[in-house]
C-alpha cells in the first residue's frame, strides 16, 4: 500500500471518520497484516478496553432436515435420509435440561427448513424450553428460519416475531446471512432469503426491542469487494436501528465430518480453499475498522480454532464465543482436533493467555461478572501480535 494512502486511512481511523468502500477494498489488498491488526486494535480498545466479554451457551438443533441445498452446508439432510432427525418438543427440552449446569445462560437454537413441522411447534418449543429453563435467554431462529415461518403460517413476520418473544424469545441469531451480494448469492444459497428480506426481519426485530447479532460467512468464492458490501449494508442497518449488537465473521468450512457418511453434502469444497489464519485475521481487523457502529466484533472458535481465535482478539474482536459442546452445523475448524467444549475456565484460561481481562456477559451484553486479567508478571499490557 502506499504510504501515503496508509497515513491517510490511519488518520481517518484516529479521528473517529467514517472509512468508505474504496477505503474498504484497500485495506483489503494492504499485505500488511501487523499494521492493519495494530489499526483494528486502537479501535476495539477506544470501544471496549482491555476487556475480552464471554458467556456460558449450548447450542440445540432441534431438526436437521431441510428443504434447501445449499451449496456450502453439510448440516442439512433430506427427509428419509439415515442422518436426519427432528426432535419431539419434549426430547428438545430433556436435551436442554441436561446443558443446564455450569451457570448455563443462553440456549443457542438453529434449525434446518422443516417441510412437515406445523409453525405451533417453534413458539410451543420455547415456551417449554423458557419453563424448564427460566433463567436461561433463548437466543434462536435465523431470519431465514422467520421467512418460513411466514411461508407455513400465513402469518406475516410481526406477527410470527410478537408469539416467539411472548414465548420467551430474547434474540434472533444472526444466520442466514452468507453474502449478501447476489453475484455471489446466487451460486451458495438455495434459499429464498436474501437481503430484501433478511435486513426486513432484523429491522422488524430491532423495531420490537429484540437485539440481534450479525453475520458473515467468508472464505470461499466471495472476493474481497463482496466482504466490504457485505458490512457496509449492515452498517448501513446499523445506522437505521441501532439493533446489531456484534458483528460475527464465520468462516467458511470445508466438509471434515460428514463427508464420512460417504457423502460429501459441501459442493464448494472442490473448487475452494478454506480461507488462512493470515486471512482470517485480516477480515477481523477489516470489519472492526469499517463497522463502526456495532460495539462488538465476536470470534466463534469452533470455526477458526483456538489459536487463531486468540490472535482475533488481537485483530478487533473483543468477544469469544461460549462453551459450546455440540456444533452440529460444522465443526472441527481446522481438521487439527480443534475441540467441542471449552469450560469456564478454558475460557478464562485462552483469554488471560491472549493478554485480556475476561468478563462474562448475558445474551444482552450486560455484564453477569468480572474476572481478574492476566498475571502482569506473566506478560505485557495487551498489544497486536506481530506476524
Amino acid at each position: 500500500m502506499d504510504v501515503g494512502l496508509k497515513r491517510e486511512l490511519e488518520e481517518k481511523v484516529r479521528a473517529g471518520e467514517r472509512l468508505t468502500r474504496e477505503d474498504g477494498i484497500a485495506l483489503y489488498a494492504s499485505d500488511d497484516l501487523a499494521w492493519l491488526g495494530g489499526l483494528a486494535h486502537e479501535v476495539r480498545t477506544r470501544k471496549n478496553g482491555d476487556v475480552v466479554h464471554f458467556n456460558v451457551n449450548r447450542h440445540l438443533n432441534m431438526t436437521n432436515v431441510c428443504t434447501a441445498s445449499c451449496a456450502y452446508c453439510s448440516f442439512q439432510r433430506k427427509p428419509g435420509e439415515k442422518d436426519a432427525y427432528t426432535m419431539r418438543i419434549e426430547e428438545a427440552v430433556k436435551l436442554a435440561k441436561a446443558m443446564e449446569g455450569e451457570n448455563l445462560t443462553e440456549l443457542h437454537i438453529v434449525n434446518g427448513l422443516h417441510p412437515n413441522l406445523p409453525w405451533r411447534y417453534y413458539p410451543r418449543s420455547l415456551r417449554e424450553l423458557k419453563a424448564a429453563l427460566p433463567d436461561v435467554s433463548l437466543k434462536a431462529f435465523t431470519a431465514t428460519e422467520i421467512h418460513h415461518f411466514e411461508t407455513i403460517s400465513g402469518l406475516s413476520a410481526s406477527e410470527i416475531l410478537d408469539e416467539l418473544i411472548d414465548a420467551g424469545l430474547e434474540s434472533l441469531t444472526g444466520g442466514g446471512a452468507e453474502i449478501f451480494d447476489w453475484e455471489v448469492r446466487q451460486h451458495i444459497v438455495d434459499h429464498r432469503t436474501h437481503w430484501e428480506d433478511w435486513s426486513r426481519i432484523h429491522r422488524l426485530a430491532h423495531e420490537k426491542g429484540l437485539k440481534t447479532p450479525c453475520t458473515m460467512l467468508y472464505g470461499h468464492i466471495e472476493e474481497p469487494r463482496h466482504r466490504v458490501d457485505h458490512v457496509l449494508r449492515l452498517r448501513e442497518l446499523q445506522d437505521e436501528t441501532g439493533g446489531f449488537q456484534v458483528f460475527i465473521p464465520l468462516r467458511y468450512q470445508h466438509d471434515f465430518v460428514d463427508m464420512k457418511d460417504g457423502k460429501v453434502r459441501n459442493r464448494l469444497q472442490a473448487r475452494t480453499q478454506m480461507a488462512t489464519g493470515a486471512e482470517a485475521l485480516k477480515t477481523f481487523a477489516v470489519s472492526r475498522l469499517l463497522f463502526d457502529n456495532v460495539p462488538h466484533v465476536k470470534v466463534f472458535w469452533v470455526m477458526h480454532g483456538v489459536q487463531t481465535a486468540q490472535l482475533a482478539l488481537q485483530h478487533g474482536a473483543d468477544d469469544m464465543d461460549g462453551s459450546v459442546v455440540e456444533y452440529k452445523i460444522t465443526h472441527d475448524a481446522d481438521n487439527y482436533g480443534t475441540p467441542n467444549k471449552l469450560t469456564r475456565e478454558d475460557l478464562l484460561e485462552l483469554i488471560r493467555d491472549a493478554g485480556f481481562r475476561p468478563v462474562e456477559r448475558n445474551t444482552r451484553y450486560e455484564i453477569i461478572r468480572e474476572y481478574e486479567g492476566p498475571d502482569p508478571a506473566r506478560r505485557e499490557s495487551p498489544q497486536p501480535m506481530r506476524v
